[in-house]
């Protein structure tokens, strides 16, 4: 299982950013994929879930509205989209998927938003 995240940067307040993570080594289409994300000094939290089949997606309260996930199966591909970016949504973004209970993570893309 390899997750690899990127598209992460620098963008002002208010700016946008779409950030993606490739998945290879397992049934991609059939699992549901996460975004997570860790500021520094904190723990890392949830962010947004998109499940397998016809997908539902799931965001947290603190980036409803702005952030959008989603997922293309024949590339293997989940992405996150963020607008309205905000300078607490600085962190690093990581993606996530638990397959027969075990948690894989790939390595992270840092996300900082500032003027």
């Amino acid at each position: 299982v390899q997750l690899v995240e990127s598209g992460g940067g620098l963008v002002p307040p208010g700016g946008s950013l779409r950030v993606s993570c490739a998945a290879s080594g397992f049934s991609f289409s059939n699992y549901f994929m996460r975004w997570y994300r860790q500021a520094p000094g904190k723990e890392r939290e949830l962010v947004a879930t998109i499940t397998s089949g016809e997908p539902n997606t799931y965001v947290s309260g603190f980036v409803k509205g702005r952030f959008t996930i989603s997922r293309d199966n024949v590339k293997n591909t989940v992405y996150l989209q963020m607008n309205s970016l905000k300078p607490e949504d600085t962190a690093v973004y990581y993606c996530n998927s638990r397959i027969a209970g075990v948690d894989y993570w790939g390595q992270g893309t840092q996300v900082t938003v500032s003027s």
